[in-house]
C-alpha cells in the first residue's frame, strides 16, 4: 500500500513537471511573436530563425554538458535521461526519508523542466540586438552562453556549489525562488554586453541627442506574445514548486499561480497609468513590458507574499520599467523590445524585495547574490563577444541593415507581397 501511495506521488509530481515544462516551452513562442511583432517588417524572418534556432541551441547544449555543470554529473545525457532505474531508485530514497518529503519525480522531467529555462535566458538577449547583430554570431554566443555561461552561475545558485570556491550564496541568505535573478537579470546581463558593443540601429538617435522612435511592424502580434507569456508564466514559477502531491504542496502551488497573476496585473496597470501621466496617451507598449516586468518582479519570490502584496509589487516593477525604458534611451542604449529594462533592472528590483516577505532571505544575501550573478554573466559575456567580434564581426553592414536581416541573413521576406 505505502509503496502505491508512492508510485502515484511520483506520477503526479513528474506530469505536473511536466507539464509546467510545457508552458515554459510554449514561451518561447511568446518571446518570438513579441520580439517579431515590435521589430520592423525587414527583420521579421531572421528574428523567427533566431528564436526557434536559439532554442533548439540551448537544449543541446544544456543535454551535452550545461546540466552537468549546473549540478553535478557526467556529460552526454548519463543520469540525465535514465530508464527503469530512475524509478527504483526513487522508491529507495523514499523508504530512506519517508513520504510527503522532498520531492519525488523523473529525473527527465527535471532535466527537461531546467533545459526550458536556459532557452528562456537566452531569448531575453534575442530581443536587445535585434535588428543589427549578425545572425550566426549571435548563435555561436548561444552555444557559449547555454552550454557554460549560465549553467556557471546556476551552479553557484540553485546548484548550491560555492562561488569558485569562496563564498556560498545559500549560506548567506540568497533566495531566487524561479530565477528573477539566475535567469532573468542574468539574460539582461548578457544583452547588455552585446548591446553596447554593438550601439545603437542607424536613425535611432540625433546628432544632437534626439531620440526618434522605430515603431514595431505589427502590435497585434507583440500583444498575443506577451499574452503567451504571461500564461507560459504559470508554469515557469509553478513549476518552481517542484511538486504537487501533497496539500502542503498544491496550497502553495495555487498560491504562487495567484500571486504570479496579481502581479503582472499590478504591472501592467502601472505602466499604463504612469505612462498615460507622461506621454498623454495609453502607450500600448509601456503596457505590455509593464505586464511582463510585474511577472519578472514575483519570480524571486512568488510563494509567500499576499495577493495584495504581489500587486503592489507588480505596480512598482510596472512604474520602474516605464522609468528604465526612458533612462536607457537617454543614455543611447538601443534596446527595440525594453528587454534590458524588463529583465535585467526589474530582475534585480525583484531579488532585492524578496526579504520583505521571506524571512530566510536577508538583503545582503539578495545583494551579493545579484551582483555575483550580473558580474560573471557580464564579464563572461563580454569575452565572449569580443572573440566573436575579431573573429566573424557582430554587425551587419550598414547596407544590410537598411535592407533588411531578412535578405541578407535569410534571403526571404516575411511580407514578400508588401513593398517598402
Amino acid at each position: 500500500m505505502q509503496s502505491q501511495i508512492f508510485e502515484l506521488q511520483y506520477a503526479i509530481d513528474t506530469f505536473y513537471f511536466l507539464i509546467c515544462g510545457a508552458l515554459v516551452m510554449w514561451m518561447a513562442a511568446g518571446f518570438t511573436m513579441l520580439e517579431a511583432g515590435m521589430v520592423r517588417s525587414k527583420n521579421t524572418v531572421e528574428i523567427l530563425t533566431k528564436n526557434i534556432a536559439l532554442f533548439a541551441t540551448a537544449c543541446t547544449m544544456y543535454m551535452i554538458c550545461g546540466y552537468a555543470i549546473m549540478y553535478g554529473g557526467e556529460l552526454f545525457l548519463s543520469g540525465i535521461v535514465g530508464g527503469s532505474t530512475l524509478v527504483a531508485d526513487a522508491l529507495a530514497t523514499s523508504a530512506e526519508n519517508g513520504f510527503g518529503g522532498d520531492s519525488v519525480y523523473s529525473a527527465a522531467a527535471d532535466f527537461f523542466f531546467q533545459v526550458v529555462f536556459v532557452a528562456t535566458c537566452m531569448s531575453i538577449v534575442s530581443g536587445a540586438v535585434a535588428e543589427r547583430m549578425k545572425l550566426w554570431s549571435f548563435l555561436l554566443f548561444a552555444v557559449i552562453m547555454t552550454g557554460f555561461i549560465y549553467p556557471m552561475e546556476g551552479r553557484w545558485t540553485w546548484g548550491g556549489q560555492d562561488v569558485f570556491g569562496l563564498y556560498n550564496l545559500g549560506a548567506i541568505g540568497f533566495v531566487d525562488f524561479a530565477g528573477s535573478g539566475i535567469v532573468h537579470m542574468a539574460g539582461a546581463a548578457a544583452a547588455l554586453s552585446g548591446v553596447l558593443l554593438l550601439g545603437a540601429r542607424r536613425g535611432k538617435y540625433g546628432s544632437k541627442g534626439e531620440i526618434r522612435a522605430i515603431p514595431g511592424a505589427n502590435l497585434p502580434l507583440a500583444a498575443l506574445g506577451t499574452l503567451i507569456l504571461w500564461m507560459g508564466w504559470f508554469g515557469f514559477n509553478g513549476g518552481s514548486v517542484l511538486k504537487l502531491g501533497d496539500i502542503a504542496s498544491a496550497n502553495t502551488v495555487a498560491m504562487v499561480f495567484l500571486n504570479t497573476n496579481a502581479a503582472a496585473a499590478g504591472g501592467a496597470i502601472g505602466a499604463l497609468l504612469l505612462a498615460r501621466l507622461i506621454f498623454g496617451k495609453a502607450d500600448l507598449t509601456m503596457l505590455l513590458n509593464g505586464a511582463l516586468a510585474g511577472l519578472v518582479a514575483i519570480t524571486a519570490e512568488p510563494s509567500t507574499p499576499s495577493a495584495l502584496q504581489a500587486t503592489l509589487f507588480g505596480v512598482a516593477a510596472g512604474v520602474l520599467v516605464v522609468l528604465s525604458i526612458l533612462a536607457f534611451d537617454k543614455m543611447k542604449i538601443d534596446d527595440p523590445v525594453g528587454a534590458l529594462s524588463v529583465h535585467g533592472v526589474v530582475g534585480f528590483f525583484g531579488l532585492l524585495i524578496v526579504p520583505i516577505t521571506n524571512p530566510a532571505a536577508s538583503f545582503v544575501g539578495q545583494l551579493v547574490g545579484a551582483l555575483t550573478i550580473f558580474a560573471w554573466v557580464y564579464v563572461a559575456s563580454l569575452l565572449v563577444w569580443l572573440a566573436i567580434k575579431a573573429v566573424f564581426g557582430l554587425r551587419l553592414s550598414e547596407e544590410e541593415e537598411y535592407e533588411g536581416a531578412d535578405i541578407a541573413e535569410c534571403g526571404m521576406e516575411a511580407y514578400p507581397e508588401f513593398v517598402r
